[in-house]
């Protein structure tokens, strides 16, 4: 509107907030006031008004110029402010990209200059002692903000009186070499520590886990990438908890009475506890990084940590703490062992190219003997080093190490302060008795893994009394058992240290604990396993007795046995070479024979035949002839399954002699069982009198010792001999005796095989929907049982039924699930049944 008299002007009036100067500025003002944190927000959100242009752009008079210079300085002091806002809320990403992205446009102003050198702080000191003297000679005398910040990054704070205050400490130790492998612990710890630190909160980080796995690597680097975040500087303290020789562990009064030393008031108290008081209320207004490294135990480290406040402490320690970790809110990390991409890193970082190709194979296995512990990896690498030892004879330091014996001997580098051996010395030389006694335990058991239960049985032979469970607890915090899952294990290091250093007993009585451990282990594996075949194959009966102090999980139905054996499989099966490295022939033959109906199952042939050769042996000398028979006949189920019927002939002609030995009840029961299986397989070599004649006698036996599940076996199986001949008729009625027969006892895997056989007599007498029902109930039972072998022949036949059936869809079904037993069992054939499935969409 115009304004009275003749002065030339008007004003305009505009809608509140609809000029961006005007947000700008209300948002400026707003700023005021604030916290830190929000003065930051705020003052981006202001500057967010300015679109880049110059100001009044295209204006060119005079009084335009003042005022657009007006309008920059206050922009920059918005800028300044925004600057000044992250570096008192500790945004050390932000602040390092803005300010760099200033000094390279504007190097010349003050305050630019000024918190580029706060943000960048870690500039090596050559470097920002010359940028600072180029600046100077460009620019000038620093003014005082300028001055204040050369010094602090300089380590010298001017006090208003003139005084010096002692540099702000910065005690971290020589860089160690970059942990390879961990750059997402890292980031995630930094990320931790900036979220409590920007909530006020004190953040604690604790990182544990076994020697050499590069805990004080880490902790290194952490407290390097966090240091910015904190002005009044970085405390460290070597606790010793773990070291090696005469060092013994820090006192927690020696470590108060340095950190002390550094921080004002300078106190002069006394006593741990006052003494701890006092480093606390110095740090109660400071942000200070602790970084206390090799922590003992907790007792060590709580008189040294701060209270509420900014401050962060970071830990390490062989042990998990618990006591701290119950006490205090802690952020905790165990390490673990390398990736194996990264462990090959640690090996090939010096190495060509062309060389990581042509010994590939050699730094895979030097990783695997290492167990991708960065200690043990940092040991090779330096044996590889040029001048050490060349490449070309890593073939043999590969065969050196694979001997268990010689493996730390090769790990033992004490000139360059390098021992996997000494690690793992000053890990187990703090245990108590029994820790100890239950570590050399595990290192005898077989491994790899250990179930509770199994490790709580080792402890019977430590005598009444003995606290197992503390025991385990003491060696999982210190990081020497491993928990995988509900199971536990020790690394291959820690298992080789254990068997050569560590002794069970000082008198003389290792022998007698090394054989009763032994016997223990495997004690709880036969009676074990024994509980899972009985509910798999509730016909055999094996000659084992009773469980003598052992504890035995018993599993209610098939699902749960199998689950039980495929979680215990590889420990049964070093347990099963452990009874044959020591010629202990109850467990050689007993256990592999527990085991084999499992091992049929998930189709695990090799291991089962593997297994029951040396059974065979055993049994020959300890056993008796129908229990010989039995192992003869687990053989030759073993090789028909591998379709090597002549071998299978060759083994139940041998179980028809051995059970002819015996003529009590028991012995016509393995005769009947041996004739049966001699009749199925003659039945597959095309001998159908044979068979015939083999399944008539075993079927008259059955009946003579009254065993209904054989009786039904030997009629499905004389039913599928008819069934060859082309007479379904008979063929039906024999199987259906034999349905009648094992429907009255509950047998569901004998019940199963009479379905499949009784679907096929049907699908000949062209009864297909008969066929259809019959062949999904077997499918089902085979199913529940985790029969795989079974459940995939008779999926992939009942598949095509339903194409010629025409259900196409439920075929699928089928089939798809025979791809996925097929994986489950190795993947051999599953190409062909894909390329059906193809056929059919």
């Amino acid at each position: 509107m115009p304004h009275g008299g003749k002065s030339g002007y008007c004003t305009l009036r505009l809608p509140e907030g609809s000029v961006d100067l005007l947000r700008f500025r209300d948002r400026v003002a707003r700023s005021a006031g604030l916290s830190h944190p929000e003065r930051f927000e705020q003052l981006g959100a202001a500057l967010e008004e300015w679109d880049g242009d110059e100001p009044l752009r295209g204006l060119p008079e005079s009084g335009f110029q003042l005022r657009r210079e007006a309008l920059r300085a206050e922009l920059m002091a918005a800028v300044y402010a925004r600057l000044d806002a992250a570096w008192r809320s500790r945004k050390e990403k932000w602040l390092r990209e803005e300010t760099k992205k200033w000094f390279d446009r504007a190097p010349e102003l003050p305050q630019i200059f000024r918190f580029y050198l706060l943000a960048h702080n870690d500039l090596p000191e050559r470097l920002r002692e010359r940028l600072i003297e180029e600046w100077t000679r460009d620019n000038g005398k620093p003014d005082g903000d300028l001055k204040s910040a050369i010094d602090l990054v300089r380590g010298v704070v001017q006090r208003p009186s003139g005084t010096l205050l002692p540099p702000v400490p910065h005690q971290l130790p020589g860089s160690r070499r970059k942990p390879i492998g961990q750059d997402e612990l890292i980031r995630g710890l930094v990320e931790a520590v900036c979220e409590e630190q920007d909530a006020g909160n004190l953040a604690m980080v604790l990182i544990s886990g076994m020697a050499g796995v590069g805990k004080s690597t880490v902790a290194d680097h952490l407290a390097r990438r966090l240091q910015e975040r904190f002005p009044d500087g970085v405390l460290h303290a070597e606790l010793n908890g773990f070291s090696d020789g005469d060092t013994r562990p820090a006192e927690p009064d020696e470590v108060l009475d340095r950190f002390l030393a550094t921080l004002p008031p300078y106190t002069t108290v006394t006593g741990p506890e006052s003494k701890s008081n006092a480093l606390r209320s110095a740090l109660a207004h400071r942000s200070v990084l602790i970084v206390l490294d090799d922590a003992l135990n907790a007792q060590q480290v709580l008189p040294l940590l701060p209270g509420d406040g900014t401050c962060a402490v970071i830990i390490t320690s062989r042990n998990d703490l618990l006591r701290l970790q119950s006490e205090r809110k802690v952020l905790f990390r165990k390490m673990e062992p390398l990736q194996e991409a990264d462990a090959l890193e640690v090996l090939q970082e010096k190495v060509s190219a062309k060389d990581r190709v042509i010994y590939d194979q050699s730094f895979r296995d030097l990783v695997r003997l290492c167990g991708r512990l960065p200690l043990a990896l940092t040991v090779v690498a330096r044996l590889l080093e040029v001048g050490a030892r060349p490449l070309r004879t890593i073939p043999a330091l590969v065969r050196e190490m694979e001997r268990e014996r010689e493996r730390l001997d090769t790990l033992h580098l004490p000139e360059h302060e390098l021992s996997v051996r000494a690690a793992l010395n000053c890990s187990v030389r703090v245990l108590g008795e029994e820790a100890r006694l239950l570590l050399w335990q595990l290192a005898v058991h077989p491994g790899p893994t250990a179930s509770w239960e199994a490790v709580m049985d080792l402890g019977r032979v430590a005598g009444e009394g003995a606290r197992t469970d503390r025991a385990l607890v003491e060696l999982v915090a210190a990081n020497l058992v491993e928990l995988q899952g509900d199971r536990y294990g020790l690394h291959d290091l820690v298992r080789a240290f254990a068997r050569q250093h560590v002794q069970p007993s000082s008198d003389g009585e290792t022998a007698d604990i090394e054989r009763a451990t032994v016997r223990q282990v495997l004690e709880h594996q036969l009676h074990n396993v024994r509980a899972c075949d009985q509910v798999l194959d509730r016909e055999r009966t094996l000659p084992i007795g009773e469980p003598d102090g052992v504890t035995v999980t018993g599993p209610a139905e098939p699902g749960q046995a199998m689950a039980f054996l495929d979680a215990e499989y590889a420990t049964v099966q070093r347990g099963i070479r452990l009874a044959i490295g020591q010629g202990i022939g109850r467990y050689e033959w007993l256990l592999s024979m527990a085991l084999v109906t499992y091992q049929w199952h998930r189709r695990l042939l090799d291991d089962a035949l593997k297994n029951l050769r040396y059974a065979a042996d055993a049994a020959d000398s300890a056993a008796a002839p129908v229990d010989c028979a039995m192992v003869h006949r687990m053989l030759a189920g073993t090789q028909w399954r591998l379709g090597k019927y002549d071998a299978a002939v060759g083994h139940l002609r041998r179980a028809v002699r051995l059970s002819e030995e015996d003529h009590s009840e028991e012995g016509r029961l393995s005769l009947a069982r041996s004739l049966h299986r001699l009749g199925l397989t003659l039945r597959k070599q095309g001998d159908r009198t044979g068979a015939e004649e083999a399944l008539c006698q075993a079927l008259e036996l059955y009946r003579e010792v009254s065993d209904p599940v054989g009786e039904a076996a030997a009629l499905n199986a004389l039913g599928a001999l008819h069934h060859d001949r082309g007479d379904h008729e008979q063929a039906r009625r024999l199987c259906a005796d034999a349905l009648d027969a094992v429907e009255s006892t509950g047998e569901r895997s004998g019940l199963a095989d009479v379905l499949f056989t009784l679907a096929k007599v049907h699908l000949a007498r062209c009864r297909r929907d008969e066929a259809v029902s019959l062949y999904r109930r077997a499918c089902d039972i085979y199913r529940e049982q985790e029969d795989r072998p079974n459940e995939d022949k008779a999926r992939l036949l009942f598949a095509d039924v339903l194409v010629s059936a025409g259900e196409t869809e439920e075929a699928v079904e089928e089939l798809e699930r025979v791809i996925v037993l097929r994986e489950l069992m190795g993947g051999e054939g599953v190409r062909e049944v894909r390329e059906l499935l193809e056929g059919l969409r």
